[in-house]
This record gives C-alpha cells, structure tokens and sequence, in this order.
C-alpha cells in the first residue's frame, strides 16, 4: 500500500509529465506518443523520478530546460 506521501509524489510527477508532454507538442510538432516516449526514455525522466533528486518539485519550465538541453546534446 502507498503512503499519502507517495501518491502525492507520483501525481506531482504525473502533472509534471503532462506539461513536459504538452511543451514537447507545441514546440517540436511532435504528436502526443512522440512526445511521451520522447520524455519517458530520457535521462531527465529518471532523474524526475529519483526521490533524492527532489527533481519532481520542481517547475515545468525549468525541467524543460533541463529536457531541452538534454535533447539538444543528442
């Protein structure tokens, strides 16, 4: 069973991930599958989810940052 403090933590990552998603679209075109698998197979995702990161506090305009340059690197 899931503390309070665990779903808390994963619906703060499942809004953060929506925005990401949402970004991605808009800015690069890409459709909504692209746009996920574009975010759930990077590195900045995995960070996100690490607890010790305390990534998932964190803003969408500044994890996109993060995801922009992540992507640009590629």
């Amino acid at each position: 069973m899931n503390t309070q403090e665990e779903q808390d933590r994963q619906f703060q990552i499942e809004c953060l991930t929506n925005e990401l998603v949402a970004m991605l679209m808009e800015e690069r075109s890409l459709t909504m599958e692209q746009a996920m698998d574009t975010v759930y197979s990077s590195h900045t995702f995995e960070k996100v989810e690490r607890t010790s990161t305390g990534l998932f506090y964190q803003g969408s305009v500044y994890v996109m940052d993060m995801l922009r340059e992540e992507l640009e690197a590629t």
